[in-house]
């Protein structure tokens, strides 16, 4: 998208390659000095058919060791989007997050108030709130 804040991750060759050693330097990494921090996922697309299976089992991966892990996750999708295409995985990873940020940025919307956000119609999801009220 235009304006977008990481367009060399949108190259699906770039960056690391996703794998146990990558894995276990981010679980390392979450629990270093005993400090609890965040698993932030963002991208290019996180929830892209090619990123979507090595997402599940990296969050997966992750509650395994920290179970009361926060998870937030970006994505250019909607959450109705993502419902519609009646994936799997994407259903399983949707349930394993606390935040989904949703919506593509949009530069003509670019607001750099808002938390989390690039733009005004993206939108912060509470997903258990979400689950819950389903």
């Amino acid at each position: 998208c235009p304006g977008c804040h990481n367009p060399e991750a949108q190259d699906f060759n770039y960056g690391e390659e996703y794998g146990f050693d990558l894995r276990q330097k981010i679980m390392e990494k979450l629990g270093k000095n005993g400090v609890m921090r965040t698993l932030c996922i963002l991208g290019g697309e996180p929830l892209a058919d090619e990123n979507v299976e090595d997402v599940k089992e990296l969050i997966g991966w992750c509650k395994l060791d920290y179970p009361n892990l926060k998870v937030y996750l970006w994505t250019g999708y909607t959450l109705e989007e993502l419902e519609q295409r009646n994936n799997k995985a994407v259903y399983t990873v949707l349930h394993m997050l606390n935040y989904l940020i949703d919506g593509r940025y949009e530069e003509d919307k670019r607001d750099t108030t808002l938390p989390l956000r690039g733009s005004s119609n993206q939108r912060i999801i509470n997903m258990e709130e979400y689950f819950r009220d389903k």
